[in-house]
């Protein structure tokens, strides 16, 4: 989903740790901007202002602006980024350019909404299998998310990726057949406490009869620190 969100960016001529030690100095973070059947570009951008945009409602599906000071203003979206383990910051993020005459396929979040009756008074458990669908469509008709009304829903029944009512302009790429949710009886407990102590109790006399066993024995250009991916939450 496009914003009215503007990034500015700063070109950089140099590489490697200790340009990406200098720049985290400064407040800044190293990126990469590609795509588009353009060159890619090194550039620093604001930590602060990429993970405000993680953090949004659209999270990385955000289409928005990165000005990159030498005429080249283009829309983008997070493609990858990379977390310090220990401080939780941003250390390293992946722009893409969007063309946004040409369609794109992204990842969805689905929503579940009301109570199901299947919990409601068959005593089941709502069970949610797949939080998110793959769709194709135009960069500025990405949907902040799906919502799926479960309150249909009974014991045994369950909601596919096809039960998602999509507009003409959106295609559905996940198979139309994976569930997303469905309704499922409690599990129940099979070996009870004093059936697993019987078998403690009686694995040493079974044991007692054998013989002796013999045992033989026998990334990145501005990677700093140990660093985590992030997710296309």
């Amino acid at each position: 989903m496009r914003k009215d969100i503007t990034v500015a960016a700063e070109l950089r001529a140099t590489r490697g740790k200790n340009e990406a030690r200098r720049l985290r100095q400064r407040g800044l973070i190293p990126a990469i901007v590609y795509g588009a059947f353009k060159e890619p570009k090194a550039v620093a951008v604001s930590p602060k202002e990429v993970t405000r945009i993680l953090h949004s409602k659209t999270g990385h599906n955000t289409i928005f602006n990165v000005d990159m000071k030498d005429g080249d203003n283009t829309p983008a979206m997070v493609v990858d980024w990379q977390y310090d383990p220990v401080k939780d910051t941003l250390l390293h993020v992946d722009l893409k350019r969007i063309d946004l005459t040409k369609r794109i396929v992204v990842a969805v979040p689905v929503l579940t909404e009301g109570e199901s009756k299947g919990v409601k008074q068959q005593d089941g458990l709502l069970e949610i299998v797949t939080r998110e669908v793959t769709i194709e469509c135009l960069p500025d008709d990405i949907p902040e998310h799906f919502i799926l009304d479960v309150t249909e829903l009974m014991m045994g029944q369950s909601l596919r990726a096809g039960d998602i009512a999509l507009p003409a302009s959106i295609k559905l790429m996940s198979s139309p057949e994976n569930v997303l949710a469905h309704v499922v009886a409690l599990r129940q407990v099979e070996e009870t406490p004093a059936a697993g102590a019987a078998a403690e109790v009686a694995a040493p006399v079974a044991g007692a009869a054998a013989e002796p066993e013999v045992v033989k024995k026998g990334k990145k250009e501005e990677e700093a620190e140990p660093e985590t991916k992030g997710k296309k939450k």
